[in-house]
C-alpha cells in the first residue's frame, strides 16, 4: 500500500512538471513579424528597424525586414504581404506607400489571420489594429510655423512633396497650407510631387526656383526631398535669399544646418516607430493587447542652428546609434 502511494505521487510529480513545462513552451513560442517598409536605403528607416531589432530582441521575436527599391512601387509591397502571409507571417508591421491602393492586400492579409500594425504612413483599413506614427497634420503646421516665425514681412512659399497617393505626406502638406492660410502673410506660389530620391527632388526643386525666383521659403516633406531641396539650394547659391525647412534627420541636411543652406527641420522619432511597431505586434499575437490606442503618437521637434547642439536635438538627430 505504501510501494502504491509513492508511486502515484511520483507519477504526479512527473504529470505537473510535464504539465509546467508544456504551458511554459506554449507561452514562450517565438511568434513571427514581418516590417514592410516603404524603403531601405534612408538613415530614416535605418533608424526605423534599429527600433523593430530592439524590441523583437527584447520580446523574442523572429522578424524579417523587407521593403522595395523605390517609394513609389506599392505593387512590390502588396506582392511582399502576399509572401509573408504565405510564409508563416503572425503579424505586419507596415507602412503604406499608398494609402488606397495598399489597402486590398492589407484587407486579404488580415482575413487570414494575420495582426495589422501600421507605422508612418497609414492604410485604408479598417483591419488595422493601431497606428503609431507622426502626427502628420500638426507636422506639416510645425514646418509652416517654423518659417512663419523666422523670417519676416511676405512668405512667398514654395512646397516640395512626394507621392501624391501617400497619406502622411499629404497631411503634412494640408497641415502647412493651413498654417499659412491663417498666417495672413503667406502665399503658397507652387507645389511640386517629386519623387522620393534625392537626385530627382534636387533636378525638381531646381526648376521650381528657377521658374519662381520669388519664392523665399521652401518646405520638403520627407528625408530624401529634403536632401534633394538642399542641395539645389546649395548648388543654386540661395541660401541667404530662402529659408528651407526639412524632414528627418540626414547627414547631408545636418551639414546644411550647419553651414546655411537648410535652416530647419522636423524631426519625427522613427526609433520609436520601429520599436512600439513591433511592440504591439508582439502585444496582439500575446493576447495583451487590452487598452490598445488606434493611435499612437510618437514625438517631432524642430531642430535649427540656435538648439542644434543641445542634448534634446543631439537624441532627436541620432536615436539610432
Amino acid at each position: 500500500m505504501r510501494r502504491n502511494r509513492r508511486t502515484v505521487l511520483l507519477w504526479a510529480l512527473l504529470w505537473t512538471l510535464l504539465c509546467g513545462c508544456g504551458n511554459d513552451a506554449a507561452s514562450s513560442r517565438q511568434h513571427t513579424v514581418t516590417l514592410v517598409a516603404k524603403s531601405t536605403e534612408t538613415e530614416f528607416w535605418l533608424s526605423v528597424f534599429a527600433g523593430a531589432e530592439a524590441a523583437a530582441t527584447e520580446y523574442n521575436l523572429e522578424l524579417d525586414i523587407i521593403g522595395p527599391e523605390t517609394e513609389e512601387d506599392y505593387e512590390a509591397q502588396n506582392r511582399m504581404i502576399a509572401d509573408a502571409v504565405q510564409g508563416g507571417a503572425e503579424a505586419l508591421v507596415f507602412s503604406a506607400i499608398d494609402y488606397e491602393n495598399n489597402a486590398a492586400a492589407v484587407n486579404e492579409a488580415a482575413r487570414a489571420g494575420v495582426k495589422i500594425v501600421a507605422i508612418d504612413s497609414s492604410v485604408a483599413s479598417q483591419m488595422v489594429s493601431t497606428y503609431i506614427g507622426t502626427d502628420n497634420y500638426a507636422a506639416g503646421r510645425m514646418a509652416a510655423q517654423a518659417a512663419l516665425d523666422r523670417v519676416e514681412g511676405t512668405l512667398k512659399v514654395g512646397l516640395v512633396n512626394y507621392d501624391v497617393s501617400s497619406a502622411n505626406g499629404q497631411e503634412r502638406e494640408r497641415g502647412a497650407v493651413d498654417a499659412f492660410a491663417e498666417s495672413g502673410r503667406a502665399e503658397i506660389v507652387s507645389v511640386v510631387n517629386t519623387l522620393a530620391e534625392a537626385e530627382q527632388a534636387k533636378q525638381d526643386t531646381t526648376a521650381l526656383l528657377s521658374a519662381f525666383p520669388e519664392i523665399n521659403v521652401l518646405l520638403a516633406f520627407n528625408e530624401p526631398t529634403s536632401v534633394g531641396a538642399g542641395r539645389a539650394v546649395e548648388a543654386l547659391g540661395c541660401g541667404e535669399t530662402v529659408f528651407l525647412v526639412g524632414f528627418d534627420s540626414n547627414v547631408v541636411t545636418i551639414d546644411g544646418l550647419q553651414e546655411g543652406w537648410v535652416d530647419a527641420l522636423v524631426v519625427q522619432n522613427p526609433y520609436a516607430m520601429g520599436y512600439l511597431g513591433v511592440e504591439s505586434a508582439y502585444q496582439l499575437l500575446s493576447g495583451q493587447d487590452g487598452g490598445m490606442e488606434r493611435t499612437v503618437d510618437t514625438s517631432t521637434q524642430i531642430v535649427d542652428r540656435e538648439n542644434l547642439f543641445t542634448m534634446d536635438s543631439q537624441k532627436a538627430l541620432f536615436a539610432f546609434e
